[in-house]
């Protein structure tokens, strides 16, 4: 269960990051740290890769920001981070910067069982998502896709 200050620290994440032409595309809270640590994933909102001068470049901001809104008044580590291989794909710009790249996608078969199945992605569209299963074309149900994952050529995230 997410922590219940999640959606309180992206919602005042998110406007810190577009003054610097960044999305956040992910708040994550580690409690089980000591000190507790707050995790910010953050890209460029063109999409192109992120360097470390423009995570340092968040972090005082996005800092002041939280001191001042009183959210965190126990100790923390602030850590801006990127998005990595092994991540979820979300959004159009994921899937069409990710085409030819080796996929798992995780979905309910029509007999409403979970499996995945992994292939190179094609692409994402209304209707399908489209894989490349060592030269055969495998279109699984938008609808019924959980998630999709970029994963190494030998499986494993």
């Amino acid at each position: 269960m997410p922590h219940p200050l999640i959606p309180d620290l992206l919602q005042l994440a998110a406007p810190v990051a577009s003054t610097l032409a960044l999305d956040v595309r992910e708040v994550r809270l580690h409690t089980h740290r000591i000190p507790l640590t707050l995790q910010v994933v953050v890209q460029r909102a063109d999409g192109a890769d992120i360097n470390l001068d423009e995570c340092a470049g968040l972090s005082g901001p996005l800092a002041e920001a939280i001191e001042t809104s009183g959210l965190l008044t126990e100790a923390y580590v602030l850590e801006i981070t990127s998005p990595g291989i092994g991540e979820e794909l979300h959004d159009d710009r994921d899937f069409h910067s990710f085409r030819g790249f080796p996929v798992e996608v995780s979905f309910d078969d029509p007999k409403g069982l979970r499996t995945s199945l992994e292939g190179l992605l094609l692409e994402r569209d209304a209707t399908d998502v489209r894989l490349n299963q060592r030269g055969r074309i495998v279109r699984i149900p938008r609808d019924a896709v959980i998630g999709v994952r970029l994963v190494t050529p030998d499986g494993s995230a």
